[in-house]
């Protein structure tokens, strides 16, 4: 992470990131903060197409949304992919958080001893006007926990431990979270690239 004072501060960015999830939306404020950058979040319904792939999820999104808005902007596409379950729910997560929730994840792994899985993050960054399309991406591994713990966070966050640790990312809450999570990851790689290039939009 770049500190006040050294050279890459010289060129600041600004994330405009479409997001209507308030859970992300704060969590990326707060990376904003970390990564010294200004995060603004627009909130605008996304088309989001139904893949196997996030990275053709958020690409669409963001060529999309880029489009219509004739700025640079950056959309985010995430899933919870589980091992045993052949990496279900995956691009679907959104959907099958709506529907079955934490609670049916967990009764779909009842019984199961393998509980290794991953969060998985992809943020695209597309300027309209100049054609630039980039995507960058992050991970964090762990494990399904027996049962949801913590009431912090969004989405799967009280069911999934990342590795090193014994608490949910529910429990270790947004600081822990921020400096360990795929979404921390795939957004500093972004913030690294902009400021390499000095894309300051």
């Amino acid at each position: 992470m770049l500190r006040k004072g050294e050279e890459g501060n010289r060129c600041l960015p600004k994330v405009r990131l479409v997001t209507g999830n308030p859970g992300k939306a704060k969590e990326f404020r707060e990376l904003g903060k970390i990564y010294g950058v200004e995060v603004v979040i627009i909130d605008l319904p996304k088309v989001e197409i139904q893949n196997d792939s996030l990275e053709t999820i958020s690409v669409v999104s963001a060529i999309d949304l880029g489009s219509r808005l004739g700025n640079a902007i950056c959309v985010e596409d995430a899933g919870l992919f589980i091992e045993s379950l052949k990496g279900f729910p995956g691009p679907y997560s959104s959907y099958v958080y709506k529907t079955i929730g934490v609670q049916g994840i967990i009764k779909m792994m009842e019984g199961i001893k393998n509980r290794r899985a991953y969060f998985k993050s992809v943020i695209t960054y597309y300027n309209p006007r100049t054609q630039i399309l980039r995507t960058f991406t992050g991970v964090v591994r762990g494990f399904i926990a027996n049962e949801a713990r913590g009431s912090e966070g969004f989405g799967f966050d009280p069911i999934f431990i990342p590795k090193g640790y014994e608490k949910t990312f529910a429990e270790l809450g947004i600081n822990v979270k921020n400096k360990i999570s795929h979404r921390s990851k795939a957004f500093k790689e972004l913030v690294n690239w902009l400021r390499s290039k000095c894309i300051t939009e």
